[in-house]
């Protein structure tokens, strides 16, 4: 399927789309089973026209197993979920399960991540205000084996509708899509930024909007991790911007006659002064 919306802002990759099916395709990447990986780089390499595909075993992250929909996967986190509370925030060399679980793993993890799991990546003040975030999380279980990343052109929705598509743009097509999401609807809260990693908003936080009658498009890597992960694929100027099925629909209904074939859109993109 092609998109107007691509055409439009002049994306430079390909709008991703996101698939729940209990048949994986043939050919795609996919990260081995137990072994680290950030879905960020399949992220990527979907935006590239490529397929990837997830498992519950094949998420390569626990992050990136809670963001993808295959439930709590922080309860396996190296010592616990508690470890990861003091992961996210002080770090674990301060208390007494975390240097045990520091010496018990030592050698199997890279040095980046030892460093992190004991002084914490302070990404929260507290664990306590980690505990509370964990709680707060749409957890859910995706109703299929796989998930799979597709670049949109690639998938015929009239066989297999998308649950979310996914558009890498800097900050002037950013702004165009938020402008674009208010278009057609009341309010102004049409679009959200919520705090998580980067699997996470462009997976169950947009799944959780799916939910609603009038669902938001939700903006993310904001997350400085995922940034570090992805700007050798994809470069250090882009954000995701998450939209359920339903709403890309209508977003790319509203293209034409929209701002976007008006003056300001063509003088910012440069199209004005080449005409």
């Amino acid at each position: 399927m092609k998109s107007k919306i691509r055409e439009a802002l002049n994306l430079k990759y390909a709008p991703v789309a996101i698939l729940w099916t209990d048949e994986a395709p043939e050919g795609a990447g996919q990260f081995k089973a137990g072994k680290w990986g950030c879905v960020m780089w399949m992220l990527a390499r979907a935006a590239r026209g490529k397929t990837a595909v997830f498992t519950q075993d094949t998420c390569g992250c626990w992050g990136g197993g809670v963001g993808l929909g295959f439930g709590n996967q922080y309860l396996t986190f190296p010592g616990g979920i508690e470890c990861f509370y003091y992961f996210l925030s002080t770090g674990n060399e301060q208390w007494e399960r975390g240097k045990a679980t520091a010496e018990k793993i030592k050698d199997f993890v890279t040095k980046d991540f030892l460093e992190d799991f004991l002084q914490g990546e302070r990404y929260l003040k507290s664990p306590e205000l980690v505990k509370a975030f964990v709680e707060s999380m749409p957890f859910m279980d995706v109703p299929s084996k796989y998930v799979v990343f597709n670049p949109l052109e690639a998938v015929d929705p009239k066989e297999k509708e998308p649950e979310i598509v996914i558009f890498l743009a800097d900050p002037d097509q950013l702004s165009a899509l938020v402008i674009l999401a208010n278009y057609g609807r009341n309010g102004t809260d049409n679009v959200t930024i919520p705090y998580a990693a980067g699997c996470q908003t462009i997976g169950i936080f947009p799944y959780k909007e799916a939910k609603s009658e009038n669902p938001r498009a939700v903006v993310g890597l904001t997350d400085i991790s995922a940034r570090e992960n992805i700007r050798k694929q994809l470069g250090r100027d882009l954000f995701s911007f998450a939209v359920p099925w339903k709403m890309f629909l209508e977003m790319e209904a509203n293209v034409e006659g929209s701002f976007l074939q008006r003056r300001t859109w063509k003088v910012l993109t440069g199209e004005r002064e080449q005409a």
